[in-house]
């Protein structure tokens, strides 16, 4: 399979999984109406397992620009495949929020509140406060990144030229450190820690016709885009600086 549509497909199912959850919990009528946090955050972590499962034996399965950009600048990535990376996340992203919108449409049409039609597509602070939700997206991919660049270790590829990312580590651990994020730190912001994982949908968010939307919140769309950006450099940074620990 073509490295960029195994990052569409991967990026695609994630967020299937995970804006699928969401309309579940928040949307009028559902069967999982108001089942609460730990259902969310349980689904986002089995949908990063699924994702990770079919798209890492052919790119590494990223599925996020922030863990394309950590593994780049320790150079386990080469930064000539970031925007085709960048850019198949994106549009899997917006693919995946389609289909959890096509499914859940109905419970869409007799949800009234914007609030809770525009929560299965982009993240959005419990307070708003953009200086503490800007650190809130930076720690939380601090996290993300830095586990999986002491998991990954530093080679480049895997000798046969696929670059490495959250395949390399296992599915499970993944979804593990993907759960304990949001149960954890997601609590503030939602837990974007992935740009493309809030701007592909949020731009879903902004084309469909969904009936009675409110705004798409273009102006907290930055804190889930630089936040995570940030994160995994300050993660990749301290991974130069501290090493492997292998001489240790």
């Amino acid at each position: 399979m073509n490295v960029y549509i195994a990052e569409f497909i991967g990026t695609a199912l994630l967020l299937a999984m995970g804006s699928g959850v969401v309309a579940n919990v928040v949307l009028n009528k559902t069967k999982g109406q108001n089942s609460g946090w730990m259902v969310i955050t349980t689904a986002w972590a089995l949908g990063v397992f699924i994702g990770v499962v079919v798209a890492g034996p052919h790119s590494g399965a990223h599925l996020n620009p922030a863990v394309s950009i950590g593994l780049a600048i320790v150079g386990d990535f080469g930064w000539e495949m970031m925007p085709g990376y960048i850019l198949a996340q994106v549009l899997g992203a917006m693919f995946g929020a389609g289909i959890s919108y096509l499914i859940y449409k109905d419970h869409f049409d007799v949800t009234d509140d914007p609030g809770l039609k525009f929560a299965p597509f982009g993240t959005a602070p419990a307070i708003r406060k953009l200086s503490s939700n800007f650190t809130s997206e930076v720690i939380g991919t601090f996290v993300l990144i830095i586990v999986i660049l002491y998991s990954t270790g530093p080679t480049i590829d895997d000798g046969q030229g696929t670059p490495i990312g959250l395949g390399s580590i296992g599915a499970l651990p993944v979804a593990f450190l993907v759960w304990v994020i949001g149960l954890s730190l997601g609590g503030t912001t939602g837990y974007a820690i992935n740009p493309a994982r809030d701007l592909g949908p949020r731009l879903m968010h902004q084309l469909l016709p969904i009936k009675g939307k409110g705004t798409s919140d273009w102006s907290y769309s930055w804190v889930p885009i630089l936040g995570p950006v940030l994160g995994a450099s300050l993660a990749a940074g301290l991974f130069l600086l501290l090493g492997t620990g292998e001489g240790l």
